[in-house]
C-alpha cells in the first residue's frame, strides 16, 4: 500500500477537486455510425492499472466500447510476455501494450501494427536522493552509484541505458538494482539502499511530495521526453495483427473511436471526474496521491490517438542502440502503425 504519512485525504481531495473540478465531455457526442452487431472481442493487457494504459480503463468504464457496438473483454495477464503471447497466438484480437512491441515483432517478420496511440511519452522519471547525491549536476555524477529500475530489460532500464549513452558512459558505470515491487522501491530509496531511482508513478510523485527526491529527467512531459530521447517517444498503444486489421476494419475502427473518445475525455477531465471513474483498487489506499500523479502525467497521453510524425524513427533509433541494429534497419516503419483509423475518429469527435 502506498499510504502517505500524515496526509489529510479528505481535505486534499476536496481542495484538488475544487481546483481541477472541470467536468469532462460536456459537448454532445456524434452518434456512432450504424454497424452490424459484433462478436465478442478479446483484448489483452499486462497491468491495466498502470498509468500508461489509463485510456483503456476510461473507455471501458465510461461505456465507450459498448457505445460503438463492441463487447470488449479485457484480459489482464500479469506479465507483458503473457499478454504478447496471447496476441501472437491469436487467443486475443488486440493488445494494449507498448509501441515497441510492434517494432520488435516486425523485426521478426511479424506484422502487428498499432492502430491507436495512447501515450506520446513513457511517463518514466529519473530522480536522485537529495541526501546521497545532493550536489548532482548531470548523469555523470551517478558513476558508481546504485540506481533502482523496475526490472532488467524494462522500459526504465532502457531509459537509464539511454541516459548513460547520452552522457558517454558505459552501461556498467552505475549499478542497476531491479525492484519490481513499488513498495520495495520506496523502501530501498528511503533507507538509502539506492542513490537514485528510474521509475514510474505514483512512486515518483510520492517521493517528490515526501521531499526525498530531486527529479533530474522527466518523461511525463513532452519537453522532458524530447530532452531524454531526442524526439517524441510513442509508448502505450493498441495493436492488432495485420490480418485482423484487413478483415475486421469495422471492429478496428470502433476500437479506435472508443479510445480516441477516452483520450479526448482525459484532456479535460478534472480530478473529481477521475475520482468517480477510476476503480477504487487503482488508488492503492491513497486517493490523493493517485490524483496528484495523474495531474503530472496528463500531458503524456495523446490528445487524439495519432502517432507523432517523428515517433517511430525516434523509437527505432533508441532501440538500435540496444537491440539488433541490422534487423531494425530493415524495418519499414510505415508498416508498424496506421493513423487512418485515428484520423477518422479525430474528425468525428473533434479531438
Amino acid at each position: 500500500m502506498w499510504n502517505r504519512r500524515d496526509w489529510a485525504l479528505g481535505v486534499a481531495g476536496a481542495s484538488a477537486a475544487a481546483w481541477y473540478g472541470v467536468r469532462a465531455e460536456t459537448q454532445p457526442v456524434p452518434a456512432a455510425p450504424v454497424r452490424p452487431p459484433f462478436a465478442r472481442l478479446q483484448l489483452a493487457v499486462a497491468n491495466r492499472a498502470e498509468f500508461c494504459y489509463l485510456p483503456l480503463t476510461i473507455a471501458e468504464r465510461l461505456g465507450y466500447f459498448s457505445a460503438e457496438g463492441l463487447d470488449v473483454q479485457v484480459r489482464e495477464l500479469g506479465e507483458p510476455g503473457q499478454a504478447l503471447q496471447a496476441l501472437t497466438s491469436g487467443s486475443v484480437q488486440a493488445l494494449s501494450g507498448t509501441y515497441r512491441t510492434s517494432l520488435a515483432l516486425r523485426s521478426r517478420g511479424l506484422s502487428f501494427p498499432s492502430i491507436v496511440v495512447q501515450g506520446r511519452a513513457p511517463q518514466l522519471v529519473l530522480g536522485v536522493s537529495r541526501r546521497a547525491v545532493g550536489g548532482f549536476r548531470d548523469v555523470r555524477d551517478l558513476r558508481g552509484r546504485r540506481v533502482a529500475v523496475t526490472a532488467n530489460g524494462s522500459a526504465s532500464h532502457r531509459m537509464m541505458q539511454q541516459l548513460l549513452a547520452s552522457a558517454r558512459m558505459a552501461p556498467d558505470a552505475v549499478q542497476l538494482v531491479p525492484l519490481g515491487s513499488p513498495s520495495a522501491a520506496l523502501t530501498h530509496f528511503r533507507n538509502g539502499q539506492v542513490d537514485a531511482i528510474c521509475y514510474s508513478d505514483p512512486v515518483i510523485t510520492q517521493l517528490e511530495q515526501d521531499g526525498d527526491l530531486r527529479v533530474v529527467a522527466d518523461t511525463r512531459t513532452v519537453r522532458g521526453n524530447a530532452e531524454v530521447f531526442g524526439g517524441p517517444m510513442p509508448a502505450g498503444c493498441l495493436c492488432v495483427s495485420a490480418d485482423y486489421l484487413t478483415h475486421h476494419q469495422a471492429e478496428c475502427q470502433a476500437l479506435t473511436d472508443a479510445m480516441v473518445r477516452a483520450l479526448k475525455w482525459l484532456q479535460t477531465a478534472g480530478l473529481s471526474d477521475i475520482n468517480r471513474t477510476v476503480p477504487e483498487a487503482y488508488f492503492q489506499g491513497d486517493r490523493a496521491l493517485y490524483l496528484a500523479a495523474f495531474s503530472r502525467a496528463r500531458e503524456s497521453w495523446t490528445p487524439d490517438g495519432l502517432m507523432p510524425d517523428a515517433g517511430p524513427a525516434t523509437l527505432a533509433r533508441v532501440m538500435a542502440r540496444f537491440d539488433d541494429p541490422p534487423l531494425l534497419r530493415q524495418i519499414d516503419l510505415a508498416q508498424t502503425y496506421t493513423n487512418t483509423l485515428a484520423l477518422k475518429a479525430k474528425a468525428r469527435f473533434k479531438a
